[in-house]
């Protein structure tokens, strides 16, 4: 009977061991960084991204956010201060949209370059700014596509440099050099 509390005993402090390495394991994972669009409204969204990347601007979409909820649209710790998204209201019309005008399509889309959108087949979209002030984290709120009304939450939790602003691509004659090309599906059209 002693041997049978004994091994009793063991399991227990071997269940208790394995739960708290589980914990521990799972407390030192990487916490999620990314930038989430979430649906406010009744109708499903559509959602497309612009950003600086390593290649110059690149513009990237469709991603779908259906009523209440959300759409990462770009994975990962943000890696710039300032993102540009364009919202649509997929049934009942109307958008969120603004002044930095980037290539899209109606199919998905991964574009480079943000000059001669019409020239190159593309369609010319205008684009609101978002600023993440630098935060690796950021999720916006779509809530009135007529009023283009946003919330944007702060998931980060550092404070951003004083010096940190990229700007918006220039939007001045459209003469770049960048080409651009179309990458496909790769990185937009994404649900969540």
């Amino acid at each position: 009977m002693a041997s049978g509390v004994a091994l009793s005993k063991i399991r227990l402090g071997l269940a208790l061991l394995v739960m708290l390495l589980g914990g521990l394991i799972a407390s030192t994972s990487p916490a999620l960084a990314d930038l989430r669009v979430c649906n406010q409204t009744g109708d499903p969204i559509s959602v497309a991204l612009g950003y600086r990347a390593e290649r110059g601007w690149q513009s990237e979409g469709w991603w779908v956010a259906a009523p209440s909820q959300c759409a990462t649209v770009y994975q990962g710790n943000l890696n710039s201060r300032f993102f540009y998204l364009f919202a649509a209201d997929d049934i009942g019309g109307g958008a969120w949209d603004g002044s930095v005008y980037m290539c899209t399509r109606d199919d998905s889309f991964t574009i480079f370059g943000v000059e001669d959108c019409l020239a190159r087949g593309y369609e010319r979209t205008g684009f609101f700014e978002v600023d993440t002030q630098n935060k690796p984290d950021w999720t916006l709120q779509l809530t009135d596509p007529t009023n283009n009304d946003t919330q944007s939450t702060d998931n980060g939790d550092q404070a951003p440099p004083d010096d940190a602003t990229t700007g918006p691509p220039d939007q001045g004659t459209g003469q770049g050099t960048d080409t651009g090309t179309d990458g496909g599906d790769a990185g937009g059209g994404g649900t969540d």
